[in-house]
């Protein structure tokens, strides 16, 4: 098995970015919001801890959008717009990085379904055993 990818970066190359230790968790978010946000049924990130996450090019390139209602800041290249990594303002550990946003294999693996009561209907969740939430799930 190779070691686990801990860089990454967005699609123009413009935003790059490493971690001092792999991903440990990663799993899908089917809320709406990301529906919305990535034009898909889920999106699928890496819950890190944000003190192990370093911007080493483009932080000037680096776009965050917050709904009003609150959440994680939504963070993309303002230049190609590939989605990257979310952060929550308020804790800099609550941190998750978009499975596609690495450099190869980022050595995790979905093992939840969170907010699966809002899968949509054309692109249900398989039954794959992953444990689901049907809402948010817990940080540990």
């Amino acid at each position: 098995m190779t070691e686990p990818s801990t860089s990454g970066g967005c699609l123009c190359g413009g935003v790059r970015f490493e971690l001092s230790e792999p991903a440990p968790a990663a799993g899908y978010c089917h809320c709406t919001r990301c529906q919305r946000r990535t034009g898909t049924g889920s999106s699928v990130q890496a819950r890190i801890d944000g003190r192990t996450f370093r911007l080493v090019q483009g932080e000037e390139l680096v776009k965050a959008w917050r709904h009003p209602e609150g959440g994680f800041e939504k963070c993309f290249c303002g230049r190609c717009g590939a989605h990257l990594f979310s952060r929550n303002p308020d804790d800099p550990t609550q941190m998750s990085v978009r499975l596609g946003a690495f450099h190869g294999d980022p050595g995790v693996r979905p093992s939840w379904h969170a907010f699966a009561d809002y899968a949509p209907p054309w692109d249900p969740i398989p039954d794959d055993g992953l444990e689901r939430f049907p809402e948010r799930k817990p940080r540990d």
